[in-house]
């Protein structure tokens, strides 16, 4: 994957402490440490999936879409999954061998069980057990 998942949830967890306060992009891509455009990206995607809403003028900012305790780890990664955990080949396999044939199939099977098992054990957390850790 890429490294849109700890963006994400560090953006969520920051949102989640500030308790209803609207934080502005610039304020939480000090947190995270990058460029303020990523981080409007980002929110702007989270907004899309229903994680995040937003205040538009001087006073706006971000804040939680719904309660912590009712968003995912799971609903996390789904809100940022792109492409397979573990990754797809650039090649076209030979048709004509016994495994390049078959190993783009078999390989879509793999893929849905990690993806499956990942998802069954992020959804075991919300955002508000994860930020507990950090009061």
């Amino acid at each position: 994957m890429n490294g849109r998942f700890p963006i994400a949830l560090h953006i969520l967890t920051l949102l989640d402490l500030a308790a209803g306060e609207l934080l502005s992009s610039d304020y939480i891509a000090g947190s995270v440490n990058i460029n303020p455009v990523l981080i409007r990206k980002e929110l702007s995607s989270l907004r899309n999936y229903g994680l995040v809403q937003s205040k538009e003028g001087k006073t706006g900012g971000y804040s939680l879409a719904k309660p912590a305790k009712e968003i995912t780890l799971a609903d996390v990664y789904l809100s940022v999954k792109q492409s397979p955990l573990l990754g797809v080949a650039k090649n076209t396999p030979n048709p004509n061998c016994p495994v390049g044939k078959k190993v783009n199939e078999q390989l879509e099977y793999l893929y849905e069980d990690a993806d499956k098992a990942i998802v069954s054990h992020l959804k075991k957390q919300t955002l508000a057990e994860f930020g507990k850790k950090f009061k």
